[in-house]
Parts: C-alpha cells; sequence; structure tokens
C-alpha cells in the first residue's frame, strides 16, 4: 500500500486538486485548535512524542513542521534539525546525539530530518561506508522498537513530491530572494540523482516500515492539503484526551494614587516607521484625487 501511494506522487500521476484557500484556511485553524489540546494531555500525563519528517527537499517538511508547531507553548514543544556531525560526534555510536534530543515527560519534539539521514543522504552522496549504512538498516528498527517499548509515540512521515513538483518549487526559491537561502548546493545536487534517492527510499522502507514503527506517506503535490492530512493523521492516531483549559480570571485593575513618572523625554524610542506608510497611502490618495 505504502509503495503505490508514494508511486503515484513521485511519478504525478493521480495529481489531486488545489485545495480552496478559504476551506484550507478554516480546517486549519480547526486542527491547530486540537493540537493545543494534544499539547495540553501529553503536559498533564506526561506523555513523550517523536515526530520524524523525512521527505525529498522540497516536499513540504518545513511548511508542515511551522503549521504543527504555530500556536504550540516551545517549552513543551521543539523542533530538531541536527547538522552535520563534528569530530566528536563521529566517533559516536551514530543514534547517540539522537537519543540526546529525545522528549522527557510532558515533551513533543519533531525532528525536521533525523536518523535517516544515514538512510538518505548519507548513502546517495558517500558520506558514509556501506558497512555503516547496512549497520543502520539492522540497527534502526531495533532502536525505534526501543524506543516505542518505552512508552515513546513514534510517528514516522515521508513527505512524497514529483520530479516536476520539486523542481518547480527549487525554481520558485531561486526567483525568490526571501527564499532562496532554503536552496543549498545539496538541493541542486539532489535534481541530478533523482534516481538514487528513490531507490535509497524503497530499500529503507523495506527494512524499516515496520508493525512497530510504519512509515506514513503524505502526498505532498498540494501543499495545504498536506499540511491538512499530516496534522490530522496525528490527531487522529494519538490517543489524547481532551482537558479543560486553565482559564484563569481577570482582575480588575486597582486604581492607585498618582505617583512621580520620569517623563518621556528621559528615555529612547524607536521611531515611528510605520506612520510612513500612512503617509505614502495619503499622498498616493492626495494624488490621484488630483
Amino acid at each position: 500500500m505504502g509503495k503505490k501511494s508514494e508511486k503515484a506522487g513521485e511519478t504525478g500521476h493521480n495529481k489531486p486538486p488545489k485545495l480552496h484557500k478559504k476551506a484550507y484556511e478554516k480546517e486549519l485553524r480547526r486542527l491547530q485548535a486540537d493540537l493545543v489540546d494534544l499539547q495540553q494531555w501529553v503536559v498533564e500525563t506526561g506523555a513523550r512524542v517523536v515526530l520524524v519528517m523525512e521527505g525529498r527537499d522540497a516536499a513540504g517538511k518545513g511548511s508542515a513542521i511551522s503549521r504543527i508547531t504555530q500556536y504550540l507553548n516551545p517549552r513543551q514543544c521543539r523542533v530538531e534539525a541536527l547538522p552535520k556531525p563534528n569530530d566528536r560526534e563521529k566517533g559516536q555510536w551514530y543514534f547517540q546525539r539522537y537519543i540526546e534530543r529525545l522528549p522527557t515527560a510532558g515533551e513533543i519534539v519533531i525532528f525536521d530530518r533525523s536518523w535517516y539521514n544515514r538512510a538518505g543522504v548519507e548513502r546517495v552522496m558517500g558520506f558514509c561506508t556501506t558497512r555503516e549504512y547496512r549497520r543502520f538498516l539492522a540497527q534502526a528498527p531495533t532502536f525505534e522498537r526501543m524506543l516505542v517499548e518505552d512508552g515513546i509515540l513514534l510517528r514516522k512521515y515521508w513527505f512524497s513530491v514529483s520530479a516536476e513538483e520539486q523542481l518547480r518549487r527549487f525554481h520558485s526559491r531561486v526567483d525568490d530572494p526571501l527564499r532562496r537561502w532554503k536552496l543549498s548546493p545539496m538541493d541542486v545536487e539532489s535534481i541530478n540523482r533523482w534516481d538514487d534517492y528513490s531507490k535509497a527510499k524503497d530499500e529503507m522502507f523495506v527494512h524499516t516500515d515496520t508493525i512497530t514503527a510504519p512509515w506514513y506517506i503524505v502526498e505532498s503535490e498540494d501543499k495545504k492539503r498536506s499540511r491538512i492530512n499530516v496534522i490530522r493523521h496525528i490527531l487522529d492516531t494519538i490517543p489524547y484526551v481532551s482537558t479543560e483549559p486553565y482559564v484563569p480570571e481577570l482582575p480588575e485593575r486597582t486604581v492607585h494614587d498618582e505617583i512621580d513618572r520620569p517623563s518621556r523625554g528621559e528615555f529612547h524610542y524607536v521611531p515611528d516607521y510605520a506612520a510612513e506608510l500612512e503617509r505614502d497611502k495619503i499622498a498616493a490618495k492626495k494624488k490621484k484625487n488630483d
């Protein structure tokens, strides 16, 4: 079932229609409110949640993570996007630096890429040996089974995107100075290594798509649709119970006698740059009327 879904997404077949913006925004807001309830349950029960977000470059992982975390308390929900290992970490057991970032009781941790770097970019780009790669494929299921057996709620998501859509998103990053930083030399290289990444992903699924910790494929040709789907799946598969939120009763402001305060002239204020927008608007309106 997983392979069929992935094939459809990565070949561009069965491309779903774009989700209507108004319907998307309404449902997203509802689901984000439910995510707040989920986090409250996690905090109150001491649950531990790990979300692994994987997929090709520009598959929509980052934007999905942003929508998931948008209204959550960062004290109990954090995103881990580990850089390449330093010299000390290179000498450790491969999973060791990821273990250090696992959640404690009452926390949600989202891995924006994870230990599966070894089965993806490291394998394709030759950053690990064949022996290290094979060892990873053998150890990953055991590692994840240990996490689940210890009570961690583990969800693994693979964001699937077609070659055509990936390339379109790369071009949009080139044309957008605000998002150009997202396009790395590794992203550019992935265009020419599409088939290599496909083979690596297929082999990774053979070894790590287990009953204990299955992969869930998120069709991501339409980012809006994929965000709704992954959030809904998180909420549907984690057995949380909505709790009564704490709503403090705000007191009436106490009226005090007047006190001496320093004059405003003694402080340094940020200039009202926003006022320029109003002046420009007024000037444009006046010019139009003239």
